[in-house]
């Protein structure tokens, strides 16, 4: 009798156990989503965006570096991309990670 009073008693603490668990892990899974939207998806948005604009630079489209040097594209070959700076028409190569904005000219 008394070890089925036990039995009965253990089984309950058990069942309470897990509620306490869970109640004191819910914070960190709030904080975890919290960080995900606030933190981590718009960041990856922002990387999607910049890889879809180095990716849709085209000859004649104005480009600022991140140097801040500003020209026209004139050529692209691969991850290589080469622009016309200044009244000149000095040539300068840059890689394609090395683009900070595109300008496409507009069309009349």
């Amino acid at each position: 009798m008394l070890l089925a009073a036990q039995a009965a008693a253990s089984g309950t603490e058990g069942a309470g156990g897990i509620g306490a668990m869970l109640t004191s892990i819910a914070p960190f899974i709030l904080m975890i989503v919290v960080f995900y939207f606030l933190l981590i998806r718009p960041q990856r948005k922002k990387e999607k965006e910049n890889r879809e604009m180095l990716a849709s630079v085209t000859v004649g489209d104005n480009i600022t570096t991140i140097g801040g040097v500003c020209g026209k594209v004139v050529a692209i070959k691969d991850d290589i991309i080469t622009i016309e700076v200044g009244t000149d028409k000095v040539k300068l190569v840059f890689e394609r990670w090395a683009i900070r904005n595109v300008d496409r000219p507009v069309s009349d």
